[in-house]
């Protein structure tokens, strides 16, 4: 855009943008300029740092929350894409009891090294299993293949998911080579 005389306009600052997001069943209202991503507004605007920067460039999966139980790249989704959505993201994921199968099985199981993935496999894998306990290896690793671990624990990390879906099927706990 330029003015009348052909030199460009100063650029106008971007309003802020007034909504609320529902954030792990509770409702937050938050302004952010509308060019935010998801990412940004859940760690700088509300303080919720579970979600990690990763590439940035939805490569990685480190930044992966819930929208509407289906998971998203938050580095890649507008915020404002979210309004009247559920947004989940790993400090829900626990309930008042507090950690759950997925959780435990995931500690126990040694399947976070440096731990900058966790969150985002977490949140990936709570979506597969709630959709189906019942998954087998090679559609687990089809559906986690989004999300990259820098440590190469995939093994650990395979193995947690399947202790934890067995727990959530009401099964014994058994070794899961």
């Amino acid at each position: 855009m330029t003015t009348g005389t052909g030199v460009p306009a100063a650029s106008t600052p971007l309003r802020k943008h007034h909504m609320v997001l529902c954030v792990n069943g509770e409702d937050h209202e938050v302004a952010f300029t509308p060019n935010k991503t998801l990412l940004e507004v859940l760690r700088e605007d509300m303080d919720l740092t579970g979600t990690k920067h990763g590439c940035e460039l939805g490569e990685c999966g480190a930044c992966t929350v819930l929208i509407d139980r289906e998971p998203r790249l938050s580095c890649l989704t507008l915020a404002l894409e979210c309004e009247d959505a559920a947004i989940d993201m790993i400090e829900g994921l626990a309930g008042p009891a507090g950690p759950g199968p997925l959780q435990q099985a995931y500690a126990e199981g040694g399947a976070s090294q440096c731990g900058y993935c966790t969150s985002g496999f977490l949140m990936t894998a709570s979506s597969v299993l709630e959709r189906d306990p019942n998954v087998d290896r090679e559609t687990l690793k089809e559906e986690l293949s989004g999300n990259l671990c820098r440590c190469t624990g995939y093994l650990q990390i395979l193995a947690s998911i399947e202790t934890a879906a067995a727990q959530m099927r009401g099964e014994g706990v058994s070794d899961v080579d």
